[in-house]
This record gives C-alpha cells, sequence and structure tokens, in this order.
C-alpha cells in the first residue's frame, strides 16, 4: 500500500463515519439515544480535525515530494470545510449533546421536536459531510486512480460534487425546517382566552 495512502484512509475512514453519524441525528426520538451519538460525533469530529491538522502540517513542514507532502496538498481541498467544522458545527454539537442531557434522565423520555430541530440544522451535519466529500479524491487519487487529471473528467466530476453538496444542503433545511415547525407552538385562535385578552387591550 502507498504511503500516502496509508496516511489518507484513516482520515477519510473518520469523517466518512462521522458523516453518517451526523446524518443519522435528527431520526432520534429518544434523548439518551440522542445525547449517545452526539457524543460520537464529537468524538468522531475531533479526531477528523486532528488527523487532518497534523496531515496538513507535516505536509507544509516537509520538503520535496514526499507521501506526506502529497497527502498534505491531497487534504487541501478539506481544509476549508474542517474549518467550518470547527468554528461552527463543534459549537452546536456540544450545545445538542447538553441539551440531550438534560432529557435523558429516563431510558425511554422522547426527544422534543426543538433538539431533533437543532440536531437536523445545516452547520450540524452538512460541513462534516462536505469535509468527507472534499477528502475523498485525496483517497481516490493516492490510490492510482486519478481521475480529476483527464480535463473530460474534471468538469463532470466537479459538477457531481456540487450537485451533492447541494442536495445535502437542501435535504438538511428541509429536514430543520420540519422539526422546527412541530417544535413551534400552536397559533392562538380567536376564540383561544390570549386572543380575546389581546383584543379587550
Amino acid at each position: 500500500m502507498d504511503d500516502q495512502l496509508t496516511v489518507l484512509l484513516p482520515a477519510a475512514a473518520v469523517w466518512v463515519a462521522a458523516a453518517l453519524v451526523a446524518d443519522g441525528l435528527p431520526n432520534l426520538d429518544r434523548a439518551r439515544a440522542l445525547r449517545r451519538r452526539t457524543r460520537w460525533l464529537s468524538a468522531l469530529t475531533l479526531t477528523g480535525l486532528a488527523l487532518t491538522a497534523a496531515v496538513l502540517v507535516a505536509g507544509l513542514l516537509s520538503a520535496g515530494a514526499t507521501p506526506i507532502d502529497r497527502a498534505g496538498r491531497g487534504l487541501l481541498l478539506a481544509a476549508a470545510p474542517a474549518l467550518v467544522v470547527a468554528a461552527c458545527s463543534i459549537r452546536r454539537i456540544r450545545r445538542l449533546r447538553a441539551g440531550a442531557g438534560a432529557f435523558a434522565a429516563a431510558p425511554d423520555t422522547p426527544a422534543p421536536h426543538g433538539l431533533r430541530a437543532a440536531a437536523a440544522h445545516p452547520l450540524v451535519g452538512l460541513p462534516i459531510q462536505v469535509t468527507a466529500i472534499a477528502v475523498l479524491p485525496a483517497v481516490v487519487s493516492a490510490a492510482g486512480l486519478d481521475l480529476l487529471a483527464a480535463p473530460a473528467v474534471t468538469g463532470p466530476a466537479i459538477t457531481v460534487g456540487w450537485l451533492a453538496v447541494t442536495t445535502i444542503g437542501v435535504r438538511h433545511a428541509l429536514r430543520h425546517n420540519r422539526f422546527a415547525e412541530r417544535a413551534a407552538p400552536p397559533p392562538a385562535t380567536a376564540g383561544s382566552p390570549r386572543a380575546a385578552g389581546a383584543l379587550h387591550v
């Protein structure tokens, strides 16, 4: 196995696992399961950030065309979404874990729709999944299938990547809106005491 691939595979595996865990968070309807899954996601995300940063820094410090240098260049595409994960997703995952912990005293306590809406927020899962997608071209290239080197393939590959990111983002937004609407209080009707009091003011 190529040394470059040996360096990239752990980071890619961690990011793909984190992307899968993040995608399933809103589907959890029990607070304890949501808290446990956010712990996994937090550990996977921090590990992915550490591995990515280590490879990038080692690639910058390395001179020439060593395997670590090539691996660092391959991960440059994932650097921007990884920064978004570090700046936004980590904080939201911690708040989500704390919120789930407040409801997780009993094993079968349902997860409130507000928590599930927070789990479905695009800034939780989307940056993680985009980072996982951005790591894959480096792994494919290290495996000897440098598809982006062919001009006829570069354009379609970039288009497919953008379509995948857009589809994932729209999916997150739709799920977030659906749970947020369920968590919102029902509107006051004309016959309710609140509405009557407002009319008398």
